[in-house]
């Protein structure tokens, strides 16, 4: 990853690791490979950066975690959505969506159609 994009997803971290998660749960490297595949490969972030953001989305009450064994035995913590950690992607999607838009119409050199009050 390019050393700008690691900085403008720096602020977008929660948003992104909330989204991987809206699939279902996921233990932390299916959270790495599900933003990669989401973002068609743009995005491959390293576990320094997507463990820290799982633990600190759990301990806001976004996320639940439970230990998990698999079939060979190795065990895992796998992750999940609240449903407070549904509502905040829900608000962080809106709010995207708006800069977005505004953003894309900037660049496009139009005005963003006023939406009536």
């Amino acid at each position: 990853m390019h050393s700008m994009e690691g900085e403008m997803l720096k602020g977008h971290l929660d948003m992104i690791v909330l989204a991987a998660l809206s699939a279902g749960p996921a233990h932390g490297y299916a959270v790495i490979q599900e933003i990669r595949r989401r973002s068609g490969q743009a995005f491959d972030l390293p576990e320094g950066t997507v463990y820290p953001a799982l633990h600190r989305l759990e301990q806001a009450g976004w996320l639940t975690s439970r230990w998990v064994t698999a079939e060979s035995g190795r065990r895992r913590r796998v992750y999940a959505l609240t449903r407070h950690g549904e509502r905040a992607l829900t608000e962080r999607r809106a709010v995207w969506q708006q800069f977005s838009d505004a953003i894309g119409s900037l660049l496009a050199g139009t005005r963003p159609r006023r939406r009536p009050a």
